[in-house]
C-alpha cells in the first residue's frame, strides 16, 4: 500500500511540475484592466463562483455523507474534498485550456493557455467583455470539479481511493474537458450546431449521472447488496447539504449570465421555481407509492429539480420552469424508487437516477420551452415553433452520453490493470473510513494514517469501530 501511494505520488508530482515550466506569461500577472470591465459583473461572478464551491464543500460533500453509512462517511466526504483538490490544479494547469482554449477541429481546445498562459486580467470578449478572463476562468473551473464529484454517489462505499484518484485525473481529462468544449467552447461541434445548455445539462448532469451507472455496474455492488440494510446513517446531514446546493445553484444557474443583468435575475427565478415542483412532486409520488412523505425524499426531489432546470434555466420562463420541475421530480422518483430496484444495480447514492436521468430530461426539455423572449441570443424550442431544436438536443443528448459510456468504461479498466478498483470484502466490512484513511468519525480517538504503523493493532483491537456497522 505504502508503494502504491508513493507511485502515485511520483507520478501527480512529475506531471503537476512539468507543466508550469512551459506555461509562464507575461500577461497572466498583467495588471492592465482594460475600461470594458464592469466592476459589477466581477464581483456578481466571483460570488457566483463562491457558490458553486459551496456546492461541492460542503453542500455535496455533506448531501452524499450523510446518506452513505457511519462506517464510510469520511470516505464519502474525501471524493468530493479530494476532487475540489486535484481538479482545481488540473484545471489551472492544462484542463481550462482543453475546455475553453483555442478551438483544434471543433473537438478540443488547444494547450495555448497551459498553466493560465494568456489567461489574465483583461476581458476575453469570445466569452465575456465585462469580467477578468481570470474570473471567467475560475467560475468554470468550479463546475470541473463538481462534475467528477458528483459521479462518487455511484460508487461510494466501495472505490479505494488510489484508484477514484487515478480516475478522477483520467475522466476530468478526457471525458469533461472535451464536452465542455463541444458545447461552451468558441466553435465547439456542439455550439456550432445550436445545442442549448445554459449552465451545464450535458457537460454536467448527463456526463456525470451516466458515467456513475458505469461505474457502479463496473465495479459490483457493495458487499452484502440486497441482504443487508444500507440506510443513510445521517438524514440531517443529507438535508443540510441538499440546502447548501439549492443555495449554491443560485450561483450555478444565475451566475452563468457572467454579469448582474436581466438574464441572471431569469435564471435566479426559474431555478427556484423548477427546484420548489420537482420537491413537491417527488414527495406526492412517493406518498402515493409507499403512503408516507419523508424528509429524504423532499431533499432528493429538490436536488432532482435543481439538476433538470440548470440547462434550461437561461431559457425559460417561470411557467416552463415549474414544469420542467414537476415532470423531473416524477421521473427521478420513478428512476430511484421504481427502476434501480427492478434492474438491481448498485447505484449506492442514485447519482445515475437524479442527475443522469434529471439531466437528460432537463436537456431535451430546454428544446421544449426554450424562447428567445428570455434570450434572444438562444433559440426557439418546439412549443415556440421551432421543432428543429428538439432534434438538436437530442444530438447533444445522445453524444453525451455516448462519450460517457464508452469513456468511462475504457478508463475504469485502464486504472484497474494499474491500481485495483474495488475495496476487498475486508475492506468492506471495516468500513472505507479506516481501511482507506485510517480514521473514523465518530471516536474519541484519531486512528492512525497508516494501519501498518506502530501500535495501529493494537487500537484495531480495543476499538468496536472495525466491527461491521450498518
Amino acid at each position: 500500500m505504502t508503494k502504491l501511494y508513493l507511485r502515485l505520488v511520483m507520478i501527480l508530482t512529475t506531471i503537476f511540475m512539468a507543466i508550469p515550466a512551459l506555461a509562464w506569461a507575461d500577461d497572466t500577472t498583467e495588471a492592465v484592466v482594460e475600461n470594458t470591465i464592469s466592476a459589477g459583473d466581477t464581483a456578481f461572478v466571483l460570488i457566483s463562483a463562491a457558490l458553486v464551491m459551496l456546492m461541492t464543500l460542503p453542500g455535496l460533500a455533506l448531501f452524499y455523507g450523510g446518506l452513505s453509512r457511519k462506517k464510510n462517511v469520511l470516505s464519502t466526504i474525501m471524493y468530493s474534498f479530494f476532487a475540489m483538490i486535484v481538479i482545481s490544479i488540473q484545471w489551472a494547469l492544462y484542463g481550462y485550456s482543453l475546455s475553453f482554449g483555442p478551438d483544434v477541429h471543433h473537438i478540443i481546445g488547444s494547450l495555448d493557455w497551459i498553466g493560465l498562459k494568456n489567461v489574465g486580467l483583461d476581458a476575453n470578449p469570445d466569452y465575456s467583455a465585462t469580467i477578468p478572463h481570470q474570473a471567467f476562468m475560475v467560475f468554470q473551473m468550479m463546475f470541473a470539479v463538481i462534475t467528477p464529484a458528483l459521479i462518487s454517489g455511484a460508487f461510494a462505499e466501495r472505490m479505494r481511493f488510489p484508484a477514484f484518484l487515478a480516475f478522477l485525473i483520467l475522466w476530468a481529462t478526457f471525458i469533461y474537458d472535451p464536452v465542455a468544449h463541444w458545447v461552451w467552447g468558441v466553435n465547439g461541434w456542439l455550439r456550432n450546431l445550436g445545442a442549448l445548455d445554459f449552465a451545464g445539462g450535458t457537460v454536467v448532469h448527463i456526463i456525470s449521472g451516466v458515467s456513475g451507472l458505469v461505474a457502479c455496474i463496473v465495479l459490483g455492488k457493495r458487499k452484502g447488496h440486497g441482504s443487508v440494510p444500507m440506510i443513510p446513517h445521517n438524514l440531517p446531514f443529507t438535508v443540510i447539504g441538499a440546502a447548501l446546493l439549492w443555495f449554491g445553484w443560485f450561483g450555478f444557474n444565475a451566475g452563468s449570465a457572467l454579469g448582474a443583468n436581466g438574464l441572471a435575475a431569469s435564471a435566479f427565478v426559474v431555478t427556484h421555481l423548477a427546484t420548489a415542483a420537482a420537491a413537491l412532486s417527488w414527495v406526492i409520488s412517493e406518498w402515493i407509492h409507499h403512503g408516507k412523505p419523508t424528509t429524504l425524499g423532499a431533499a432528493s426531489g429538490a436536488v432532482a429539480g435543481l439538476v433538470a432546470i440548470t440547462p434550461a434555466s437561461g431559457f425559460v420562463e417561470p411557467m416552463s420552469a415549474i414544469i420542467i420541475g414537476l415532470v423531473a421530480g416524477m421521473l427521478c422518483y420513478l428512476a430511484v424508487g421504481v427502476v434501480k430496484a427492478k434492474l438491481r444495480y448498485d447505484d449506492s447514492l442514485d447519482a445515475f437516477g437524479v442527475h443522469g436521468i434529471g439531466g437528460t430530461w432537463g436537456a431535451l426539455a430546454t428544446g421544449l420551452f426554450a424562447t428567445k423572449a428570455v434570450n434572444p441570443l438562444g433559440n426557439d424550442g418546439l412549443f415556440y415553433g421551432n421543432p428543429e431544436q428538439l432534434g438538436i438536443q437530442l444530438i447533444a443528448t445522445a453524444s453525451s452520453w455516448a462519450v460517457a459510456i464508452i469513456g468511462t468504461y475504457v478508463i475504469l479498466k485502464v486504472v484497474d490493470v494499474f491500481v485495483k478498483l474495488r475495496a476487498t470484502d475486508e475492506e468492506q466490512e471495516s468500513g472505507m473510513d479506516i481501511s482507506q484513511h485510517g480514521e473514523d468519525a465518530y471516536t474519541d480517538f484519531v486512528l492512525s494514517a497508516s494501519m501498518n504503523m506502530p501500535g495501529f493493532s493494537e487500537v484495531k483491537e480495543r476499538s468496536t469501530v472495525v466491527k461491521p456497522v450498518m
